[in-house]
């Protein structure tokens, strides 16, 4: 089996080092794995991370040019639509222009790489409003400009693709795991817990929206997928799009009632309104038929061990503190 070689872009986040565990976990030969980041770090599971601004053009095109890369899985970009909202300009800059390096390197260095980008289910945005399950058919219509900005790189994917790009595009919906941030509901509500579990906080959990309905993965189950369509790149059309869901909506209630039972402490429910979003979708759910067919990939987590997870992972950083 020929060597394979992936620059990981954005390695250092919440997804780069699930991703390093699947790859590793799936591969039969040789793997060699380049972590880059926007800073140069040192890591635990990657050892060093190599500086790379995907926004820089020059950098990007000699960052592939090194490497040579049989695959290159951008997770490089902003995590959390909070962020983008904040700072569009930055958002923009890693989204579409980060992406449109990415690609022009490609095509002209490293032609036979296969770029995986990792965009977001938050594209589809207003289609939700159907309330039925969201197909890599269903129209693209971003709510804000961290949807828009993805949904920008994924659209010229697909033209590049018909240009001669090798390039696999995902969509994944929300996924939540060990070492994600409190940008993101659940980990937020389990890091609540865990301080009035110490008695850092009066108990007292302070939330937004409890109604609305989401599509929930485990972060791991996530990574496999991506892990499996790079081992697989070579049977798949350039440019196909992969939608990365669990198929079932979960109401936030639930998410928090089921957090709460984890927890010996006595803890009240207080709505802060500076929580509350005005573009929240009431429902949003994925179809993940395509992947399930071309990749055989299947959800394996259940959401309550993962959900055990994520609590014990912020008690644990509030011990380390």
């Amino acid at each position: 089996m020929a060597a394979m070689r992936v620059l990981l872009t954005g390695a250092t986040g919440f997804v780069g080092p699930h991703v390093v565990d699947a790859l590793r976990a799936g591969r039969v030969g040789d793997l060699e794995i380049i972590a880059t980041a926007k800073e140069a770090a040192s890591h635990p599971i990657f050892g060093d991370v190599a500086a790379l601004d995907i926004a820089d053009p020059a950098a990007t095109r000699e960052a592939v040019r090194s490497a040579a890369p049989t695959h290159i899985v951008n997770l490089a970009g902003i995590a959390a639509s909070s962020a983008a909202r904040s700072d569009p300009a930055t958002a923009w800059r890693a989204h579409l222009d980060g992406v449109r390096n990415l690609a022009a390197a490609v095509m002209e260095s490293a032609r036979r790489c296969v770029l995986l980008n990792i965009g977001s289910g938050l594209i589809y945005g207003d289609a939700a409003k159907s309330g039925l399950p969201l197909s890599e058919d269903s129209p693209l219509a971003p709510v804000d400009q961290y949807g828009a900005s993805k949904a920008a790189s994924d659209l010229l994917l697909g033209v590049l693709a018909r240009e001669g790009l090798r390039t696999l595009r995902f969509r994944p919906f929300n996924h939540i795991g060990p070492g994600q941030t409190e940008a993101f509901v659940v980990p937020a509500f389990c890091a609540q817990i865990a301080r009035i579990e110490a008695g850092l906080e009066p108990p007292v959990i302070k939330v937004g929206n409890l109604d609305a309905e989401r599509d929930f993965l485990d972060v791991r189950d996530v990574a496999r997928a991506y892990a499996v369509a790079a081992f697989k790149a070579g049977e798949l059309e350039s440019g196909t799009v992969f939608n990365i869901a669990s198929g079932v909506p979960v109401r936030i209630r639930e998410i928090l009632d089921r957090l709460l039972a984890k927890s010996s402490a006595r803890i009240e429910i207080e709505v802060d309104q500076t929580r509350l979003r005005p573009s929240d979708l009431p429902r949003v759910i994925g179809d993940a038929s395509r992947a399930r067919r071309a990749l055989n990939w299947t959800p394996r987590w259940k959401l309550d061990d993962t959900l055990a997870d994520v609590l014990d992972d912020q008690r644990a950083r509030l011990r380390a503190m």
